[in-house]
């Protein structure tokens, strides 16, 4: 059975943990404990109130909002899913990008009444920028405005057109009701005038795009395991995730960014040997030769070469109340390579009204911008758009530790092969 990562979006009080709470409530994957536990609560409806099923936090709970990213797991006959329900304020646009990074599809829920609203437009945008391929336009309250074809028509034109500047490939339209259950779990008869599946029936069958994959292989050390006992007087592994692709016995590969080269010589997943094993696999490799290999190294197939550089080119979702501006020194965490780096350059700033790009000196919290960044040493990456795994990092203050920012890499300056680095002893 494969799984489907999605996450939730769009404005304040659009419905978004009704909605949720409705998938689960009437897919039967609440436990009889907490469905007793809700039954037993006030409602201003006079009925379960869904939303609670997500909004887990008291202080979200006295608001009646949702702060911080929650995440359920269901499971149908049919498929497993991991949902992330992300905030709809403003101030909290990091903790979307946050829950954006690992979906495979976003549900873009919009009031019928609203219609596509800022808050549409930038989750449309972060959700684009972080590779989601499938998008649902989830029209929601459609009991709201007495059920109107017309309403939900407008709603669809008017996101086909943001669509269509952001190039989303595949999008879905579902008019819905989540507090009365139209169109979310079955198909409804309130909404006779739409044939199309209901939210579930599409979230069962929409294609799970697992690019990992397929991605090219890619595998960076965690950790390095030198028992050096008597049993084990010479073992030397390197212990991480698969990132990407597959890996199997024999393989040749470059040590990166040092650039020496070697050959698989077993892999092994759970103390046991195998002859292949892909992401995302933890797993512990072994090389024929013995080399000085550190954390945050990577381990690269020669014939799928990746990008060395100390100088690459970024979008960046900035996550600090400081602004940021050209020069601040920080630190680049890149899975396990932790580096010292620059912002040399802040090239632009995406306006989210518009997607246009503007100018800009500073970075200011949730401004989504162009960076330039200069490494103390090399890194081994990807672009974001070639693989989500590898083109990923993250922004981190030097003397606090706090996370500064979520970046994607975009171009990649002056990025050297591993040829050139190859030395003999």
């Amino acid at each position: 059975m494969d799984l489907l990562r999605f996450i939730t979006c769009g404005s304040v009080d659009d419905g978004k943990s009704t909605l949720i709470g409705r998938l689960l409530y009437d897919s039967d994957s609440v436990s009889l404990d907490v469905l007793a536990a809700l039954e037993n609560r006030p409602s201003v409806h006079g009925t379960v109130d869904l939303a609670l099923l997500t909004d887990g936090l008291r202080a979200e709970r006295e608001q009646g909002i949702t702060i911080d990213v929650a995440y359920k797991y269901f499971t149908t006959p049919r498929r497993k899913f991991i949902i992330t329900d992300a905030p709809g304020h403003v101030q909290y646009t990091r903790n979307m990008v946050t829950g954006a990074s690992t979906a495979d599809l976003a549900i873009v829920l919009v009031d019928a009444r609203q219609g596509v609203v800022e808050q549409t437009r930038r989750h449309s945008l972060i959700a684009s920028l972080v590779g989601i391929r499938h998008f649902v336009l989830a029209v929601n309250k459609m009991d709201l405005v007495g059920n109107d074809q017309a309403v939900f028509d407008q709603i669809v034109a008017d996101y086909a057109a943001l669509a269509d500047q952001l190039r989303l490939p595949h999008i879905t339209a579902i008019p819905l009701s989540a507090l009365l259950g139209d169109n979310v779990v079955t198909r409804s008869k309130n909404l006779s005038w739409y044939s199309g599946p209901s939210l579930l029936e599409h979230l069962e069958t929409v294609p799970a795009f697992a690019e990992a994959a397929i991605a090219d292989p890619r595998f960076q050390v965690q950790y390095v395991i030198r028992p050096q006992t008597n049993d084990y007087p010479d073992y030397r592994g390197y212990a991480g995730r698969i990132q990407s692709g597959q890996y199997r016995r024999g393989d040749r590969v470059h040590i990166l960014p040092g650039g020496r080269e070697s050959v698989i010589e077993a892999i092994e997943v759970n103390q046991r040997e195998v002859e292949t094993a892909a992401a995302p696999q933890a797993v512990v490799i072994r090389l024929r030769d013995d080399i000085d290999i550190s954390r945050g190294d990577s381990l690269v197939p020669a014939g799928s070469p990746a990008s060395v550089t100390r100088e690459l080119e970024a979008t960046v979702c900035w996550m600090d109340e400081r602004p940021l501006w050209p020069g601040r020194k920080l630190l680049v965490q890149h899975h396990s390579a932790l580096v010292k780096a620059v912002v040399s350059a802040i090239v632009y700033k995406v306006n989210v009204r518009t997607y246009g790009r503007t100018t800009a000196d500073s970075a200011q919290l949730n401004d989504i911008v162009g960076v330039r960044l200069k490494t103390a040493v090399p890194l081994v990456v990807d672009s974001y758009q070639q693989n989500r795994a590898t083109g990923a990092f993250i922004l981190v203050d030097e003397l606090s530790g706090d996370t500064l920012a979520a970046g994607l890499v975009g171009a990649v300056q002056n990025s050297f092969a591993p040829e050139a680095l190859v030395y003999t002893s």
